[in-house]
């Protein structure tokens, strides 16, 4: 058996440099801190150096099927006992860790021996590198672990040792639990969309911006007659900017403080309305007596209306999962997300809708209206991805986008 060595920053650098240049499964069998690179023992740092062997090939046997190679364990355990003899010079301090990485080495090569090719798959750098892309992009553990069980079972060996393939194949996957919604529901008339969600993840901008893309009019799509309706009165504010924005554009806007009167609203206005905009009142998802009291205002809306949760994409993963069950009660059919252009990492997003089995409708990212608002994509989100080398026509044919960065009506 020989033995060889690698330098890199960590044990995981080491690993993914050894995989990318070799190809081949491997075991570590030692590591020792190192200085890297420096000009006359200046400016060096830290780092690690592992010394390391194959796995044993395996081979076709007369059936035609792979079995490993033949190995003698004690024949391997006295070649690895004399490899580890070189690090005897250590210091007392690192003799128990030697210790540990040589058992730890002579109890892969008796699994090998005896457990067949599985153990090789099993413990591949593949896996480590995926690992890393995907908490990278702020994945949950539980997606992560997943994803990575995905690749044990799908990938065989030799696809393992190509990291595009692996990437490839994340990206494919990645894309595959994320859903999209279709707006086939509003095209009814008279429409009602309903944005709830927190304090500040912008559902009055949302609403001003859809109440222009629907309203105006765009290239693709005729103007239909719009109102906007809030319920935010404790917030002068909000309904102030509402009422400005709908001077700007000319589009009637009211404001209701109860069921009653939301419900006489609608009623009110049917004939003449293709779509009502509903903004509502942002609550901490925790108050759950405001949501209750937010909740019995919204039941004015009639069974129709068309709920949407509105969900920041900088939210942190546990209030994201928080968030997602609290509004549970307004029966939202998809999730908004909003200020894609204030956050570097989406996984968080991706993972918590992925496991709940909820899908987006709309992605805005900036404050102009109509401008920074578009129809919700596959493609949008896995070109968001960071540390992916994405490319966009191969993944454009896989999730066509169709006609989802326009607005349609009927």
């Amino acid at each position: 058996m020989n033995y060889y060595i690698e330098q890199g920053l960590s044990r995981k650098d080491c690993e993914l440099k050894i995989m990318e240049k070799y190809k081949r499964p491997f075991h570590i069998l030692s590591e020792k801190p190192i200085r890297l690179g420096g000009f006359f023992g200046m400016f060096s740092k830290p780092g690690i150096e592992v010394e390391f062997y194959f796995s044993p090939v395996l081979f076709k046997n007369s059936e035609g099927s792979a079995a490993q190679a033949p190995l003698n364990f004690e024949e391997e355990k006295k070649k690895v006992l004399a490899a580890a003899g070189k690090n005897s010079e250590q210091t007392a301090a690192n003799n128990n860790e030697t210790s540990n990485q040589i058992l730890e080495s002579l109890r892969e090569i008796r699994e090998f021996i005896g457990g067949g090719s599985a153990g090789r798959k099993d413990d591949h750098p593949a896996f480590i590198r995926a690992a890393e892309l995907l908490k990278l992009n702020d994945f949950s553990e539980k997606y992560i672990d997943k994803m990575c069980e995905r690749l044990r079972k799908e990938l065989p060996l030799e696809k393992l040792d190509n990291p595009d393939t692996v990437q490839n194949c994340l990206l494919e996957w990645i894309g595959e639990s994320i859903s999209i919604f279709s707006d086939n529901e509003i095209q009814r008339k008279p429409g009602v969309m309903v944005l709830v969600g927190p304090t500040g993840v912008g559902k009055t901008t949302t609403i001003a911006k859809l109440a222009a893309i629907f309203g105006l009019g765009t290239e693709q799509i005729p103007a239909v007659s719009v109102r906007m309706i809030t319920i935010d009165a404790y917030r002068i504010c909000a309904k102030d900017q509402l009422i400005a924005i709908g001077d700007l554009m000319e589009l009637p806007v009211s404001c209701v403080e109860n069921r009653m009167a939301l419900k006489k609203e609608i009623a009110l206005y049917s004939d003449e309305t293709d779509l009502f905009l509903i903004d509502t009142i942002g609550n901490s998802p925790k108050d759950s007596s405001k949501l209750g009291e937010m909740k019995e205002i919204l039941d004015g809306c009639g069974r129709g209306a068309l709920v949407h949760l509105v969900l920041s994409a900088g939210t942190k993963t546990s209030d994201i999962y928080d968030i997602l069950r609290q509004f549970e009660p307004f029966n939202y059919k998809s999730v908004v997300l909003t200020k894609l252009d204030e956050t570097e990492h989406i996984g968080n997003v991706i993972s918590a809708l992925s496991e709940k089995g909820k899908s987006v409708s709309y992605i805005t990212d900036g404050q102009t209206i109509p401008v920074d608002i578009k129809k919700a994509s596959i493609v949008r989100f896995l070109i968001n991805l960071d540390g992916f080398k994405v490319d966009r026509d191969k993944i454009e044919k896989r999730f066509p986008v169709g006609e989802a960065d326009q607005f349609k009506w009927r």
